[in-house]
């Protein structure tokens, strides 16, 4: 079965957009190599929100990945290269069923929770940004469920200060 990995950029208090929802803190490391890290999905899924701010970073839609914008108020179906699927919790159980790489849970803290709750996170990525943000969109919005997690590997981009942190599910 395929693993649901959400991969995600964190400030050190825990948000993953400003209050605004700028990212703008975010630094690009010159170590980090994020065609790597992107080569190991051939999905990619995000609520609506996230989905705007990918459209002005890269358009929506990452070459040779399906992408899957989980939206209740947008029309389901095709549309500029994604596909928008009202059900997302049902879609992703039947898309972790299908062959194929990992599937990328791209920003979104409220998307991960409603996936943490049906216990369809596999694994959590944080590169943790050493900066103090004071508020904004919150990596894992309240109330959500205790998610515990096991430690697989970590690394340190000196440049940056950036700190790398893969966990799976425990």
């Amino acid at each position: 079965m395929r693993r649901l990995v959400y991969e995600v950029a964190t400030s050190l208090d825990g948000f993953i957009a400003g209050p605004q929802g700028e990212y703008d803190w975010i630094p690009m490391d010159p170590d980090i190599d994020f065609a790597e890290m992107a080569a190991r999905f051939d999905a990619v899924v995000m609520g609506r929100r996230s989905y705007e701010v990918a459209r002005q970073v890269a358009g929506g839609v990452m070459a040779g990945v399906a992408t899957y914008v989980y939206s209740r108020t947008m029309p389901e179906g095709p549309l500029d290269g994604v596909t928008v699927v009202h059900d997302g919790l049902e879609h992703l159980r039947e898309l972790k069923r299908q062959p194929g790489r990992d599937i990328w849970l791209w920003g979104g803290g409220d998307l991960f929770r409603a996936c943490a709750q049906a216990r369809l996170v596999d694994g959590v990525e944080l590169g943790v940004i050493p900066v103090l943000l004071g508020d904004g969109i919150p990596l894992f919005p309240p109330p959500g469920p205790r998610v515990p997690l096991r430690l697989r590997a970590h690394r340190v981009y000196p440049k940056t200060g950036t700190l790398m942190l893969e966990y799976d599910v425990a």
